[in-house]
């Protein structure tokens, strides 16, 4: 992340700052890591700890159905329920001690404020349209966009359309981009596949001065708590740093393409602990003439691997949906679905958008994964004699 700095802030941190009416403001260390990682101030109209009442945490811990895994898996994200709740759309499908992931399909907006106090959070819009209000300003979002909400990030989300669907990921370590794209300074090299021009802060928003009740929901150790807080939390008058939410499409990822198929590596986009994500996208195919474009079979022995399709057709499979999960397992070898190589011959381009996340550490299968779950999946690499032959066996 680069510096950014909003609305009104003191000359110098730590010091007396006031209102032109002669009202103190109230500053906040944001940050991570204890005093190590990255962080920003903010300066509040209101001392942002006034709590006038905590509830019954509610339990929300993810029901695991598959502890150990080692089968391919392909799971149908059409089919996961909607619900009208934004925090009870949310649902898991997968999981491990570095993150959870999953969909989530809210029908209306958040009328209360809600902190992840555990993990950073990556929502990528696979459709709709929105706003993502925070303490530190807005983001309107649209299809195709990463939204990175740092743990600690009070927020809203405002529904602009009625079929919004967000693919979810909580990651208990912060998301950063690339280090190998950095300089020791922190700028992103020319080599990198984007740019700090393509990471948008949020726009800044007139402060609310209002005192009253105000319901944050506060999510920590898969619990989530309904504090009261006496003054409206997005108080904010200014505030400066490099710890903030900001917003990534993915149609401005440039692909790093070659004469012969590149491996996975080259599409990564962001990164934490024991994972990565890397944005599959519209991009030329490899142009050595005799050149393979669909990739060729791998053993991803150290890592699972997950695909999220959101946009176009994945040349590489047979009979996918947009919103599918496919979860290849550490071990297994895995590859193009029968003729997909050969289709893939001679093409020039793809119009493909996916989400990948590999995890290096397995994934545990929730219930809530195994209500959509096509069991069909683990035998697509079948030949169509051999399926022909498997499915009689079973008759």
């Amino acid at each position: 992340m680069r510096y950014h700095q909003s609305g009104n802030i003191p000359q110098k941190r730590h010091t007396i700052f006031k209102s032109p009416e002669d009202k103190f403001y109230y500053e906040q260390l944001f940050g991570t890591e204890g005093f190590h990682g990255i962080s920003s101030l903010l300066y509040h109209i209101h001392r942002p700890t006034q709590i006038k009442s905590i509830g019954i945490p509610k339990d929300v811990t993810p029901k695991i159905a598959v502890e150990k895994n080692i089968a391919p898996r392909m799971f149908k994200g059409m089919n996961v329920t909607p619900e009208d709740d934004f925090m009870d759309s949310r649902k898991i499908l997968l999981m491990n001690n570095d993150l959870k992931m999953g969909l989530a399909k809210p029908r209306k907006s958040m009328d209360y404020f809600y902190k992840n106090a555990e993990c950073d959070e990556l929502l990528y819009v696979h459709n709709g349209t929105g706003v993502l209000k925070t303490f530190v300003g807005d983001l309107e979002f649209v299809t195709g966009d990463y939204l990175i909400i740092p743990r600690g990030t009070i927020y809203q989300v405002e529904l602009k359309s009625d079929d919004t669907v967000f693919f979810v990921l909580e990651s208990h370590s912060p998301i950063y981009t690339p280090k190998r794209y950095r300089n020791e300074f922190g700028q992103l090299l020319e080599h990198s596949p984007f740019c700090e021009r393509d990471m948008i802060a949020p726009v800044f928003k007139e402060p609310k001065d209002e005192k009253g009740e105000f319901l944050i929901k506060v999510k920590k150790e898969n619990q989530i708590t309904d504090f009261i807080y006496a003054t409206h939390p997005f108080d904010v008058v200014g505030w400066d740093g490099y710890f903030y939410p900001y917003k990534f499409n993915i149609k401005n990822f440039e692909p790093i393409t070659g004469r012969i198929h590149q491996p996975p590596p080259v599409h990564q986009n962001f990164e934490g602990h024991n994972f990565v994500v890397c944005s599959f996208c519209a991009r030329m195919y490899d142009y050595h003439p005799m050149a393979i474009p669909a990739p060729y079979n791998h053993s991803n022995i150290d890592s699972d691997e997950v695909l999220f399709y959101t946009e176009g057709d994945f040349m590489s499979r047979n009979h996918i949906d947009l919103m599918d999960f496919t979860l290849h397992p550490g071990g297994i070898v895995h590859g193009p679905h029968p003729g997909a190589m050969e289709r893939s011959i001679g093409k020039k381009f793809t119009e493909e958008y996916a989400v990948m996340v590999d995890p290096f550490r397995p994934l545990k299968i929730t219930e809530e994964a195994l209500k959509v779950e096509d069991p069909s999946y683990k035998t697509s690499w079948l030949e169509e004699s051999d399926k022909t032959m498997e499915d009689r066996s079973q008759e």
